[in-house]
């Protein structure tokens, strides 16, 4: 029984975009310290913007995919959502403040992305009753 509840687990996503979110801030917290470095290491492709966006990208695809599924197939909720999505708006633009803002909107961005996961998380495993079907019953019972 054990087994069968660890391939059906839905948290799986939303641990992946949790850390994919994470590294992405640590990444664009840290790079103004390792940048002096870069050029001795010859990586200077982690400070380019289409790095940076390749890498929301991809967590904001896993995010949609992990709380959609969550929505979907569990709870019913879909605020986790809004809160990927507008978490990863503020990080798309985090230079709109200026540059010197910058760390703050990363931070807050990041902060967005990742409590829509957790929340996500949260709702999937209180939410035994629609473990064995397809989509939720909760839209329908409302």
């Amino acid at each position: 029984m054990a087994q069968n509840q660890d391939n059906d687990n839905p948290t799986k996503l939303d641990r992946m975009g949790i850390w994919i979110s994470g590294l992405c801030a640590v990444h664009c917290l840290a790079l103004p310290v390792i940048l002096p470095l870069l050029p001795l290491l010859g990586s200077t492709f982690f400070a380019q913007l289409w790095f940076e966006r390749t890498i929301l990208t991809i967590s904001m695809l896993i995010g949609g995919v992990a709380l959609t599924s969550g929505a979907l197939r569990y709870h019913g909720q879909y605020y986790p959502l809004v809160l990927l999505f507008t978490g990863g708006g503020i990080y798309w633009f985090k230079d709109i403040f200026g540059h010197e803002f910058e760390p703050f909107t990363i931070a807050v961005g990041a902060l967005l992305i990742i409590s829509g996961h957790v929340i996500n998380m949260r709702l999937c495993r209180h939410c035994l009753c629609c473990r064995n079907s397809v989509f939720s019953t909760h839209a329908t019972n409302k």
